[in-house]
């Protein structure tokens, strides 16, 4: 694959690695079961122990395969690296261009399900004023798209190689949006090419607290604030990892399939509105879906090294010091179970041009996947500021 070419994808994986992906969980050396009661130690050995079995043996990937190549896939070169992209035309001949951005632990099994009522709302129950033209990248090292063999892919490479694919698919102008990775690639997009960008939308948002208000906090600010203290000491021991080994930590999450599992579906009982256990937001199939992008194409080290490459940038823009500002019209949904919530008015401090701003009543970190219809909701409210 060079130059300027874009090419049809489909997946197809071969059959012998499923049967080793089979082995593998079936030759699993097991810990012995956590000191506690809960998930506070982690993934609690008997769930895990559930979820690989039914990986094993009911888990069909093919069925989730045959779906996905039933969307339209197409792999294209940027910068000498192949980008794999779901790209899904309306036919509503005014509709907006929209790159969703992904982010880790997710893929882009987390907009299979708002991509249909947002590229043809007509036939979702909308209307034609809201249609996209929708373009679901895959993140370099992430999923189907190749593997960077030297440094450099952090989030603003990533954004330049979004605006060259938007602008070889025939869009010059077009709307980001985007959740984790997502938001920061939304928002570089916009800091280096906001001659290119209509609007974004922001899952959430990401501000620090603003020094000036430190006297007169309200209730909400004061609890966003207690989440960043309880997520600095709780929550982020997998993104030190990743920000500092994500080579060592790397060895295991492509070789077990196992220690793959239990270190992604943590994720979606910590960082979800799930009321303690992740199948009542996800089932087994989906949580698995998700799981497979990194398992197949063994892209443990490579997905966990944008850590490395931008999480001091992302760290700042969460608890330090606003520095510069983006210009361009934002959307921002602020979802109650997210770790980053920062208030409008703090918000305001980086983003000047908010024209929507909501907090959803129930969703978390993976705001797609979890309510995928108050997704498309505030989506299409937002762009509706901002369509031409």
């Amino acid at each position: 694959m060079a130059g300027r070419v874009v090419e049809p994808f489909r997946i197809a994986v071969p059959e012998e690695d499923l049967t080793e992906l089979r082995t593998k969980l079936r030759s699993t050396r097991w810990p012995e079961r956590e000191t506690v009661d809960d998930w506070s130690q982690g993934v609690p050995l008997n769930y895990l122990r559930e979820l690989c079995e039914y990986w094993v043996g009911q888990y069909d990937w093919r069925a989730t395969e045959a779906r996905l190549n039933a969307i339209p896939q197409y792999r294209t070169d940027i910068d000498g690296l192949g980008i794999h992209f779901l790209h899904v035309r309306s036919p509503e001949p005014d509709a907006v261009p929209l790159v969703l951005t992904h982010g880790w632990p997710g893929s882009i099994i987390e907009f299979e399900e708002v991509i249909g009522p947002l590229a043809d709302p007509v036939a979702h129950g909308g209307q034609a004023k809201d249609a996209f033209h929708v373009v679901c990248p895959t993140l370099p090292g992430f999923g189907f798209s190749d593997r960077p063999a030297g440094r450099g892919w952090g989030i603003g490479k990533i954004a330049e190689a979004w605006t060259v694919l938007m602008r070889r698919l025939g869009y010059e102008k077009f709307g980001a949006a985007g959740g984790d990775w997502g938001t920061s690639v939304s928002a570089e997009i916009a800091r280096l090419h906001p001659e290119s960008l209509i609007g974004m939308h922001l899952v959430p948002p990401l501000a620090p607290p603003d020094p000036d208000t430190v006297d007169d906090l309200t209730d909400r600010e004061r609890a966003a604030l207690a989440t960043l203290e309880y997520a600095a000491e709780w929550e982020s021991g997998y993104s030190r990892v990743h920000a500092t080994r994500p080579q060592t930590v790397g060895y295991g999450l492509v070789d077990s399939p196992a220690m793959l599992c239990a270190w992604i579906v943590e994720k979606f009982w910590a960082w979800t509105d799930c009321d303690g256990h992740p199948e009542n937001i996800f089932s087994k199939d989906a949580l698995l879906d998700n799981l497979m992008f990194y398992w197949l194409p063994g892209t443990g080290a490579s997905s966990a090294r944008l850590y490395w490459e931008s999480i001091r940038d992302v760290d700042e823009w969460i608890t330090g010091t606003v520095t510069e500002t983006i210009d361009v019209p934002t959307g921002c949904s602020v979802f109650p179970k997210e770790i980053q919530r920062p208030s409008r008015r703090w918000a305001g401090k980086r983003f000047t041009d908010i024209r929507y701003w909501n907090e959803p009543a129930k969703g978390g970190h993976f705001g797609a996947f979890e309510q995928p219809d108050l997704f498309v909701e505030d989506l299409r409210a937002f762009f509706g500021t901002v369509r031409p």
